[in-house]
């Protein structure tokens, strides 16, 4: 059925045509393969695999040895598939003019779409996986259908008597029919105008129109007021798995343009901004192979007879790009992460984190393992390292060696240097941009690089401590909440304003200019902020490089534009 071919565990089988089709892009012959996760139902049935970038390509490429190129950067295909739906593309160009180098996923989709129709090799078509829905259920659960069937006749329920609630009951059990419980309680099933329906409605029947009822969920006459949904639609950001993209988002998509076209709702979408987070994985499992001999065989050479062997972590290190044999690096082995699963092992129990390192701490490193739309495989040993950054964030403000919890002696009331100043500003701007751009790696790595400085600091004053807190309390809540309190704060720092920015640190005391001559790079310059064109022709006269390429020369026009460059026109 196509939901077993698209079950993401499943394991994936397939069997080589012996024939090849020809990529028109580049004329590379494609192997073409017979394989039992592709929909039939969907599109034409046949696809253009590219394991570099989904999960289950990536999982039938391992399996048949077969190549895996990266055309999106961002991820590491030795552990599994970047399916992050940003990055540059790489890898992308041929001799006809088309280079999708370096430009952004979105924008190259729509250039290589523009080629292929200016070759007559393709048009644009969108394709939705919006299929047939099955709307009933045999179960308890669900909104009961306001439906009554008498004489073969069906009748809908008087608008009078809606809602039509499940009743309350003890006890509901199959019928021995295959007909939902519900036909199992004859005093709800039989009405005088007949026999109720019996099957219930999806979960996506309440889920395709929730965010809409939420805005007015006591109203009685309407599902919403009309001026209510005006003022709030749409949903500003939704987050969630990319599992849910079609059999919940799509059809949510659906219900709402329903309620478009009949003028319930005023936006033509629900969703202004959708954000799929990425799937983190287990830990990454490593293999190595032995040969019949019982030599090692790198991964990579081994062959069908070559057997197998997990190896443990601690066995292994990193060369490179690559994983190899602690005891022979020599040998590669092969890294992978899998899908959380029982059957697999690979499961972690968040519970078991937070008691070892701290609710704080698997919060702070599930946002810094990588961009939040990618593929993620967990280490533990990562959640480690993330809870050392937090002792030393507790170390910046806390005297570790009083009996009690007091102010470290180098906390200070003095004003911050303009250094101090310009250290902190920079990072709260970092971090407030990252946080609009759901960056929030960048934006605990910036953290990081404020507490490098701040650590050896022999005076740090409250008021640069003060902002720093404020900008780690939406990542690392319960250890920024007690800081704020030892800082002298009375209230709780998640209900402080966010500091705002001051833009005089954000700008540098000091430029570094270009210099050309006759438009080509011969040098760099350092200046202060606000050199004039005057000075930046003084400053790059006295360069020696350049000084040594106009010895002799005719200068015909210098073009100083401050803050920018500074180019030498000579005579010919």
């Amino acid at each position: 059925s196509d939901f077993d071919r698209g079950e993401l565990n499943k394991d994936k089988t397939g069997v080589f045509t012996g024939s090849f089709a020809i990529n028109p892009v580049n004329n590379a012959e494609i192997p073409i393969w017979i394989a039992d996760y592709v929909l039939m139902s969907y599109g034409t049935g046949s696809i253009m695999a590219v394991p570099g970038h989904d999960e289950r390509d990536f999982d039938f490429a391992k399996k048949f040895e077969l190549p895996i190129i990266e055309v999106v950067e961002g991820g590491n295909l030795e552990k599994a598939a970047f399916t992050g739906k940003k990055g540059k593309i790489i890898n992308s160009s041929n001799e006809d003019g088309l280079d999708l180098n370096h430009i952004e996923v979105k924008d190259a989709i729509e250039k290589a779409i523009v080629w292929l129709e200016s070759k007559s090799l393709g048009k644009r078509k969108i394709q939705y996986k919006l299929k047939d829905w099955l709307f009933s259920r045999q179960r308890y659960w669900g909104e009961p259908i306001p439906i009554i069937h008498s004489n073969d006749q069906i009748i809908p329920l008087d608008e009078s008597d809606l809602p039509l609630n499940l009743p309350e009951v003890d006890m509901y059990e199959p019928s021995e029919t295959g007909e939902s419980p519900l036909a199992n309680i004859p005093e709800w099933l039989n009405t005088e105008k007949g026999r109720r329906e019996t099957n219930t409605m999806p979960q996506w029947a309440g889920s395709c129109w929730y965010y809409l009822r939420f805005l007015d969920p006591t109203n009685h006459e309407q599902f919403i007021d009309p001026e209510i949904e005006n003022a709030w639609m749409p949903v500003d950001l939704y987050v969630g798995g990319a599992e849910h993209a079609v059999l919940h988002l799509l059809y949510s998509r659906f219900w709402h343009k329903v309620l478009y076209d009949r003028g319930y709702v005023s936006a033509v979408e629900p969703f202004a901004r959708l954000v799929n987070q990425g799937m983190i994985l287990g830990e990454v499992e490593f293999t190595g192979y032995r040969g019949s001999s019982g030599g090692w065989v790198s991964a990579g050479q081994q062959s069908g007879s070559d057997t197998p062997i997990k190896i443990a972590a601690e066995n292994v290190e990193k060369h490179g790009e690559h994983f190899v044999l602690r005891d022979a690096p020599e040998v590669r082995v092969e890294s992978r992460a899998y899908k959380m699963s029982k059957s697999r092992g690979n499961v972690v129990n968040p519970d078991k984190i937070v008691r070892e390192f701290g609710a704080d701490a698997l919060r702070l490193y599930e946002m810094f393992m990588g961009p939040l739309e990618a593929t993620k495989p967990w280490s533990t040993s990562g959640v480690g390292g993330v809870r050392s950054f937090l002792d030393r964030c507790w170390r910046l403000v806390v005297d570790e060696g009083a009996e009690d919890i007091q102010l470290a002696p180098q906390v200070t009331d003095k004003e911050p240097t303009d250094e101090q100043m310009r250290v902190a500003h920079r990072m709260l701007d970092k971090v407030t941009s990252d946080i609009e751009s759901l960056s929030f790696n960048t934006a605990i790595a910036k953290m990081m690089e404020f507490v490098n400085f701040a650590t050896p600091l022999q005076e740090r004053p409250r008021e640069m401590l003060s902002l720093f807190v404020s900008v780690l309390s939406p990542f690392a809540p319960h250890l920024a909440e007690e800081l704020w309190i030892v800082l002298g704060n009375k209230s709780p720092v998640s209900l402080a304003a966010w500091p705002p920015v001051d833009e005089r640190w954000l700008q540098d005391d000091i430029l570094e200019i270009p210099v050309q001559v006759q438009g080509k790079l011969r040098a760099r310059i350092t200046v202060a902020t606000g050199t004039d064109a005057a000075g930046l022709e003084a400053a790059a006269v006295a360069e020696p490089k350049i000084a040594a390429i106009l010895a002799g020369k005719t200068v015909v026009k210098v073009v100083a534009v401050p803050g920018r460059m500074v180019n030498f026109v000579l005579k010919k």
